[in-house]
């Protein structure tokens, strides 16, 4: 088993991110990434969108809608492992390019042909795209989406909904605007519902998802996951909270990003927070691979307290000790099936 969980992109959205991409020169897309791999790693006037045109879109969906995917994805595994048969009717997803959260949320609640959607964002080159990938998907839900071009400083007015996500956006924004649309976030996530944010996994990505998580907690929210807890994050100094997805690239996704292995680990932070006073956060979160002894296995977790604290599981403790031989960074400690209900897991594990 791998240490990482790995998150496979649905068959249509493969199939169609090959389709729509194929007539773009691998070459040519090559150098859009390096280009936007500049743009987002510099500072980006929040007059301007990254992804300028149809060339920018496709190298972007080509580069990192998979590695999106798979963070969200593995996010909103979590966030189902607390919320039980809490099924969102409505999904707007702020920020949101060509969709990668659009099909993530299709997939995490498949059984009930997902939740209507709107997909919001700045970029019409991204919304294309988009709309066009959403036109080959199986699940009515993802090709019913509405997608709609708005600023996304100032705080735009946004339509309510039980789910919101803002993905892999925040980091576009000036840090007034991040604050800004995280506020007006918040006030679109329907009283009972749930609003999920995703940065990349880098200590400036985790930075942006404190000030979120920190926002949230003081509009009084409950933080659902990765936390166990709504109080001060006990991480500090130059470390920083964050978990992995393993990502199968395509041969597509290899030429265009030059790269010779079958796959990537794409390191990613979220917070997922609730006003509905039914759900609540897991006891503990595993913040580090588990490290594995003779007939032991050390655990370091975030737990319930605020405290980061280790815990060490043997053999003598029987169901748990089974239970923790499969336990991964990322997931919720203990298992849900040995606090009496049913196991949450991976999205898609190896």
């Amino acid at each position: 088993m791998s240490l990482v969980p790995t998150v496979h992109l649905p068959d249509d959205l493969a199939a169609a991110l090959t389709r729509r991409l194929a007539a773009t020169a691998p070459a040519q897309a090559s150098a859009q990434v390096d280009r936007l791999i500049e743009k987002y790693r510099g500072s980006t006037p929040t007059a301007a969108p990254v992804l300028r045109d149809a060339a920018d879109a496709a190298a972007y969906a080509a580069y990192r809608m998979p590695a999106t995917y798979a963070a969200v994805r593995s996010a909103l595994a979590a966030l189902r492992d607390r919320t039980g048969a809490w099924t969102p009717a409505t999904h707007l997803d702020l920020g949101g390019g060509t969709g990668a959260a659009r099909w993530a949320v299709a997939d995490a609640w498949p059984a009930h042909d997902s939740p209507a959607g709107t997909v919001l964002d700045w970029s019409q080159a991204a919304l294309d795209l988009g709309r066009a990938l959403a036109a080959d998907a199986v699940t009515p839900a993802v090709r019913a989406t509405t997608w709609t071009r708005s600023p996304l400083s100032g705080g735009p007015a946004l339509p309510p909904a039980d789910l919101v996500t803002v993905s892999y956006v925040l980091g576009e924004l000036t840090p007034a605007d991040r604050a800004a649309v995280v506020a007006a976030a918040t006030a679109a996530t329907s009283p009972g519902g749930v609003l999920l944010v995703a940065e990349p996994g880098t200590p400036d990505g985790y930075a942006r998802i404190i000030a979120a998580r920190d926002r949230l907690v003081a509009d009084g929210l409950t933080v659902l996951a990765p936390c166990p807890h709504s109080g001060t994050c006990p991480i500090t100094g130059t470390d920083w909270c964050h978990f992995a997805a393993r990502v199968p690239r395509s041969a597509l996704h290899r030429q265009v990003k030059g790269g010779t292995l079958p796959y990537e680990d794409e390191k990613f932070s979220y917070v997922a927070a609730t006003r509905a006073a039914a759900a609540a956060p897991a006891p503990a979160r595993i913040v580090r691979h588990p490290q594995t002894r003779k007939g032991q296995v050390l655990l370091d977790l975030c737990a319930a307290s605020g405290d980061l604290t280790r815990t060490t599981v043997s053999k003598r403790q029987g169901p748990l000790y089974r239970a923790v031989r499969d336990a991964r960074w990322g997931d919720p400690w203990p298992p849900r099936d040995e606090q009496g209900g049913a196991s949450g897991g991976s999205p898609d594990g190896e």
